[in-house]
């Protein structure tokens, strides 16, 4: 069955309570980067605009929560990565659901990507 979900709050009504605390979390951080920020679904998962540009973009798992800052902020934070063993590849970095969101990093990676689409 295909989920029908329009709204992030559709969305998050999926997973279990403490998945759905996470993704709260990780909302309202990415919202408190800017005031223009636009919510949509994209790609069947939370997404976020900025100046009508894809900002980025989050999934949950059984396991972890999927970030996707888009490929220049993973390259940018790699390193940040390998340090604290996230699992990462070109598009997405793997936030274990067993441990506490790594917030600071998370509002770093928007920043990158509010200055990436400043650049444009």
């Amino acid at each position: 069955m295909k989920n029908t979900f329009k709204t992030i709050d559709e969305y998050f009504l999926l997973f279990p309570e403490e998945t759905q605390l996470k993704m709260e979390i990780l909302r309202k951080l990415i919202h408190s980067q800017n005031t223009d920020l636009e919510e949509y679904i994209g790609y069947q998962m939370p997404a976020f605009k900025y100046k009508d540009k894809p900002l980025v973009y989050f999934a949950a798992y059984k396991n972890h929560i999927g970030f996707y800052p888009l490929p220049k902020a993973i390259v940018h934070f790699e390193n940040d990565f390998i340090e604290r063993k996230y699992k990462f590849s070109k598009g997405a970095v793997q936030f274990p659901l067993k441990e506490d969101l790594p917030l600071k990093l998370i509002e770093k990676m928007v920043e990158f990507r509010i200055m990436e689409i400043n650049k444009t």
